[in-house]
């Protein structure tokens, strides 16, 4: 069993980079929710690889964490296109850019 991933890891840390530096929580913790996601199942994995008695736990995680992933993932590109993000790239438009840092100095 194996993950389908839309988003790589590093185009996921990119998100994260690219999301602290200005402040714009929302996509950062999609992108942190999806690679804990990974973790989990990754962990499961190893788990039911090295059970052979596991009664179908670890295969039932899996699934529900396949299911959840796949969602976060639509989710997560849903929410960089609606706020304008360079998809190619995984930037944030200069908009949204400046506009986040005239609220950290307002602050």
């Amino acid at each position: 069993m194996q993950l389908d991933e839309r988003f790589s890891n590093s185009e996921l840390m990119k998100i994260l980079d690219e999301a602290t530096v200005y402040q714009c929580a929302c996509p950062a913790q999609v992108a942190q929710s999806i690679l804990q996601l990974r973790e989990l199942f990754k962990y499961q994995d190893i788990c039911r690889t090295g059970r052979g008695d596991d009664l179908g736990v670890h295969v039932r995680i899996m699934s529900s964490v396949d299911r959840a992933h796949q969602e976060l993932e639509a989710c997560l590109f849903d929410v960089l296109e609606l706020e304008g993000w360079d998809l190619e790239e995984l930037e944030m438009p200069p908009g949204l850019r400046e506009l986040r840092m005239q609220e950290l100095l307002d602050d």
